[in-house]
């Protein structure tokens, strides 16, 4: 690679000898050479910069894929992201939430949205996949994807379809509830929602926070089961901490 100096770098050499004193021998030879030349073919800028002992800068100046061993255009954040699982690490804040019941979220379906689900733009949390299976919308959360080392930020689900989710295979009532509770909760955390926790059924626990929760139909409320106290909104429930009822409560 050319070294890098001071000046612009794009002025013509001076030949041997250009500050002489010309006498009439040398300004003969130099009309000569110059009427040939004027009957040449005018030079390529390539061949100029040949000649003049330089190389093309921008082959110079070319970003490279270190992990692929290729050359590559460099990558910005606004540049979608790649879709290949394999190159995507899990934060630790993703991976708690990955053992947390009534997630349904795991590796498998994370690896899934990269490969097949939608790409979607988010102003608040950026590139996003989603993916819907079973009536139910699962979203990954990507960062860093403008360098070799993503990261996979969060994960969710969302009930896309809540026939289409109460008819899967998969899925029965209480985890269609459960999904639908969890993502109001999520919506607007310092919101109450207690219309849209009064229809539903969640008899397994899901956890948010120190808690773990579950509600009845007609019920405006989740219900912790450990300390028993009882939530309408997400800020409710992180800002709280979890004193388990001593026996006998």
């Amino acid at each position: 690679m050319a070294s890098r100096q001071g000046g612009s770098g794009d002025a013509e050499p001076l030949a041997p000898g250009s500050t002489e004193r010309r006498t009439a021998s040398t300004t003969a030879a130099a009309s000569r050479q110059a009427d040939a030349r004027s009957r040449s073919p005018p030079e390529s800028p390539a061949r100029r910069r040949e000649r003049a002992g330089r190389t093309d800068r921008s082959a110079e100046y070319r970003s490279v894929d270190s992990r692929h061993g290729g050359e590559s255009a460099a990558r910005t954040p606004e540049d979608p992201p790649v879709r290949d699982p394999s190159l995507y690490a899990l934060t630790d804040h993703f991976r708690e939430r990955l053992e947390q019941p009534g997630r349904y979220v795991s590796t498998r379906t994370v690896s899934d949205a990269i490969r097949e689900g939608q790409l979607r733009w988010n102003s608040t949390d950026g590139w996003r996949f989603a993916l819907v299976e079973g009536g139910v919308r699962f979203v990954v959360v990507v960062s860093d994807t403008e360098t070799n080392s993503p990261v996979v930020v969060t994960g969710w689900t969302e009930v896309a379809d809540r026939e289409a989710a109460l008819a899967a295979s998969r899925w029965d009532g209480v985890d269609v509830d459960t999904i639908a509770v969890r993502a109001a909760l999520s919506e607007s955390a310092s919101t109450a929602i207690p219309d849209r926790i009064r229809p539903r059924t969640v008899t397994r626990p899901f956890e948010v926070g120190e808690h773990r929760l579950e509600t009845e139909p007609g019920e405006p409320f989740v219900r912790c089961t450990d300390c028993g106290c009882r939530f309408r909104s997400k800020e409710g429930i992180t800002s709280r901490r979890c004193r388990q009822r001593s026996p006998g409560r």
